[in-house]
């Protein structure tokens, strides 16, 4: 008996042995793709290559679930996952129908494949969603797991074109009076080599869809709606969204890398994310936000080819705090089609935004550093604000602002304080009242006729963080 034979006899006898009913198992002698990204400090060791073997292709409903939307299908969808992974790896096929299910945790070299019309329906009991360690609000608490999670996994994924959807009942993103973190809708900490493709999700009151810990991650063609944020990147590296649609009730994409002491200590920046071809719609605060949780730092972010065509605050929003420290660096934008940002396209908030944390990083290591940042090819339409940048500490003024090649229409102009190294090139709008730009302590290149900041845009910079009367320790 040759060794292909061989395997072959010993998997379909296996699968004789433990279910009745038939399965359709797929032999490839390929083994999945190996992420083999660079470690980063604090990062897990490299996993080693998984060997080469068989890829199986298992349906749910040959383990039992029934998708008629009413019978509790998480038993039958945990089996099927659990079932490919020990078997080397492969396909987790949901046929059409709707599968009601609780919480699912996706193992190693497994893909979950959601066929046409397969949808899988989240549980509104919150016992269905085991309690664990989750990360909210750039700190680690006791929290609800998400409807589908992943933990220390290589080689994942989910594709469609199927359908993921949380239970609406579940709404908001913190139980009370419990303090609880709600289930999010896809959560993986701690993975590499993640893709989600070519699937719709929607999500009510908890961000939707949050890799954490996580490095070469790829979101391509998903549409993502939620009542809360759509894709929280929070200290990840190597992260690709490409052609995705955002329907959201907060950011669309919000970047962060932790809080307060807890977050510098941990050291896990969010680095090397490329945001392409996708639209925004936001019905509360940002198309794109970076922060405010951001006390490892984040750097190295490309924005291009977007579009935002709706946004309650503004549709770039950077927003950190004295406090928590780090930097944001390295921010690039090119390209964007901004419409329906009810207070402006850009806002950069360097001082007083976000949440104060109980153990922020004192002193001058707690006062933010802001660099490099650009913004070119944009056209903007009926925008109240174009840019706004005045929260600043003098301290750490900002290095590093290009804005060039923008046009369109707008209420007001830009406004700039506290920074070094601006360079302002081909700005050609209409429609603004005063002067076009508005400056107080900056320089650079392109600034002649600025008029002088009026001072009811200074803001006052609020203090430095005290050394604590009790430091945060990690245990």
């Amino acid at each position: 008996m040759s060794e292909v034979t061989g395997r072959r006899w010993f998997l379909k006898s296996a699968a004789r042995a433990t279910i009745a009913a038939p399965m359709l198992v797929s032999m490839e002698r390929t083994g999945l793709a190996q992420a083999k990204p660079e470690q980063a400090h604090g990062s897990r060791p490299n996993s080693q290559p998984a060997p080469a073997g068989p890829k199986v292709t298992l349906s749910v409903r040959d383990l039992g679930a029934t998708g008629d939307g009413h019978t509790d299908d998480t038993v039958a969808l945990q089996q099927t996952i659990d079932r490919c992974s020990v078997l080397g790896g492969g396909s987790v096929i949901v046929p059409a129908g709707d599968y009601a299910t609780g919480a699912l945790v996706l193992r190693s070299n497994v893909t979950l494949h959601l066929e046409q019309d397969g949808r899988l329906l989240g549980t509104a009991d919150l016992a269905a969603y085991p309690l664990a360690q989750v990360r909210w609000e750039g700190r680690w608490i006791k929290g609800y797991s998400a409807l589908i999670s992943a933990q220390g996994c290589d080689n994942i994924g989910i594709e469609g074109p199927g359908a993921i959807v949380g239970n609406p009942a579940i709404r908001g993103r913190v139980q009370r009076p419990s303090g609880l973190r709600l289930p999010a809708l896809l959560e993986f900490i701690n993975c590499r080599n993640v893709r989600v493709q070519n699937c719709d999700t929607s999500n009510g009151g908890m961000w939707s869809i949050h890799p954490t810990y996580c490095e070469d991650v790829a979101f391509r063609n998903v549409v993502v709606k939620s009542g809360a944020d759509g894709i929280d990147v929070d200290s990840c590296r190597h992260v690709t969204i490409d052609g995705c649609e955002f329907t959201t009730y907060d950011d669309c994409i919000s970047l962060k890398s932790g809080r307060g002491e807890e977050g510098y200590t941990i050291n896990r920046p969010t680095e090397d994310v490329r945001i392409s071809n996708c639209t925004f719609k936001d019905a509360w605060f940002a198309c794109i936000g970076i922060g405010s949780e951001t006390s490892a730092g984040i750097r190295n972010v490309l924005v291009e080819n977007c579009k935002c065509v709706g946004a309650r605050s503004y549709a770039i929003y950077i927003k950190t705090r004295i406090g928590r420290g780090a930097f944001i660096e390295n921010i690039s934008m090119n390209g964007l089609e901004v419409s329906g940002a009810r207070q402006g396209f850009l806002r950069i908030n360097g001082t007083d935004s976000g949440k104060h944390d109980e153990y922020p990083v004192p002193g001058m290591a707690g006062v933010p550093a802001l660099r490099n940042f650009s913004f070119s090819n944009v056209k903007v339409q009926g925008v109240p604000v174009l840019v706004e940048a005045t929260e600043i500490d003098a301290s750490k003024p900002l290095v590093g602002l290009k804005l060039e090649n923008i046009t369109g229409t707008c209420g007001a102009g830009i406004f700039l304080e506290n920074a070094r190294g601006v360079v302002i090139k081909n700005v050609h709008v209409t429609g603004y009242a005063g002067a076009l730009i508005n400056v107080d302590n900056v320089t650079g290149t392109g600034l002649a006729g600025a008029a002088k900041l009026e001072a009811a845009k200074v803001r006052a910079t609020p203090p430095l963080v005290a050394e604590p009367a009790t430091l945060y320790k990690l245990h």
